[in-house]
């Protein structure tokens, strides 16, 4: 009998996992100082709501870019997969972060489609990214 089973490379999979923590941790950093400048920025001039939330979306989505271009970096390839992981990974901590500084968690519709949207952004980014450096 054959063993027709592929044997599975965990080096690969350290590397998977090396990426994406590099990669949030670059995502999480972006985010914490894009909104610190932000903050500072709308400290002295007025800002509707409107427009905070778009620029909150436009810093996730840089957050993400980046984040994404380090993960595939460290381990290239599969760039749908692991920008995928990397923007529900970084929104699912980005989360968890300003949850803590704020000293509030409120899981609702919200924070649903803060994960959705991580994880298309991550997903595009990915793809893009993936194809840019062929």
């Amino acid at each position: 009998m054959h063993n027709i089973a592929k044997k599975h490379n965990f080096s690969e999979d350290k590397g998977l996992i090396y990426g994406l923590i590099k990669g949030s941790i670059v995502a999480l950093l972006i985010s914490m100082v894009g909104i610190l400048l932000f903050a500072l920025f709308i400290k002295f001039i007025v800002v509707s709501d409107s427009v905070i939330g778009w620029v909150n979306q436009i810093i996730k989505a840089l957050s993400i870019l980046f984040g994404v271009r380090t993960t595939l970096r460290a381990c290239p390839g599969k760039g749908l997969v692991k920008g995928t992981l990397l923007g529900l990974l970084y929104t699912l901590l980005a989360y968890l972060v300003f949850s803590f500084l704020s000293a509030s968690i409120s899981f609702d519709v919200t924070t649903i489609i803060d994960l959705v949207f991580g994880g298309v952004m991550g997903a595009i980014c990915g793809i893009i990214m993936n194809n840019s450096n062929k």
